[in-house]
């Protein structure tokens, strides 16, 4: 938990206050959790999908 407490202290949002630290910190949680959870679905039912690019 240390480096964790480094890492942010040595960051952009260092000298932010604890509300806003925590509004970035779940703002990015949420963000990598949904990149993941799309990932799960890509390699799940990605053979299955049919893409169609186009204008």
């Amino acid at each position: 938990m240390d480096v964790v407490k480094e890492i942010i202290q040595n960051s952009a949002i260092g000298p932010l206050s604890n509300g806003y630290k925590g509004l970035v910190l779940s703002l990015f949680a949420s963000i990598v959790g949904t990149l993941l959870t799309m990932l799960i679905v890509l390699l799940r039912y990605g053979p299955e999908m049919t893409i169609q690019f186009g204008y």
